[in-house]
């Protein structure tokens, strides 16, 4: 598989409307073709304004295929490079939701990223759209793009090759992940105490460690009150 970046995008601040409210977001990104520093805080001159659901390190760096955005024109979406608010619009990777938690991308200019997390779909994306059901739609697709680390910084630029170091095959998809945040089931059935255990063995998001360990909790403490019934 032969992987580059056909797009580096970063944005500003800009008013987004929701419903009543308007709000700040960086998730109107624009390609650039200079190269752009990317350290463990995410890539220079962008902008990330909801801290509390986007950003920090497990979450530096959003990343979309074309494959997934030619399904989406296919659908009749007018796409453009950085239209769902990625970072690195990745040439060559197939769908986002075949990606494993744990798989590593390299850039000619020596970044190193590793695969987090899925987005998961919200009012600002469906405001950004203009359409009120976009984040419906979005999680009907199941193509949710790839959060990732920063393991080593460096530079990208447009047309840059990329390189992949894949995860172990038990490794959690971005399917996987993406099905349990928005159904509460992994691959189609409920979700046990041992598939969280399982899928917190390997390198997830903070978000999405967080989350899985409140699951936990609560699945064991639902485990102890049926025992003593």
């Amino acid at each position: 598989m032969n992987m580059s970046l056909r797009s580096v995008n970063v944005g500003q601040g800009l008013p987004v409307i929701i419903g009543a409210r308007s709000v700040r977001s960086g998730i109107d990104k624009r390609p650039t073709l200079q190269p752009v520093g990317v350290n463990a805080g995410g890539l220079d001159g962008d902008q990330v304004l909801n801290t509390r659901h986007h950003g920090g390190p497990g979450q530096a760096a959003y990343l979309y295929t074309t494959d997934d955005y030619d399904w989406w024109a296919a659908q009749g979406v007018a796409v453009r490079d950085g239209l769902f608010g990625e970072n690195l619009t990745l040439g060559g990777a197939g769908s986002s939701a075949d990606w494993r938690v744990g798989d590593r991308l390299t850039t000619a200019g020596g970044v190193t990223l590793e695969i987090t997390a899925p987005r998961i779909p919200c009012a600002t994306l469906a405001a950004h759209l203009g359409d009120p059901a976009f984040a419906r739609r979005f999680a009907a697709a199941a193509r949710p793009g790839l959060y990732a680390r920063v393991l080593t910084p460096g530079t990208v630029q447009a047309g840059d090759p990329v390189t992949a170091t894949r995860a172990a095959p038990d490794a959690p998809t971005i399917r996987d992940l993406f099905e349990l945040d928005l159904r509460g089931t992994l691959r189609g059935r409920p979700v046990t105490p041992d598939d969280l255990r399982g899928l917190l063995e390997h390198p997830l998001a903070e978000r999405s460690r967080a989350d899985l360990l409140k699951r936990l909790a609560k699945l064991e403490t639902q485990g102890e009150e049926g025992s003593r019934k």
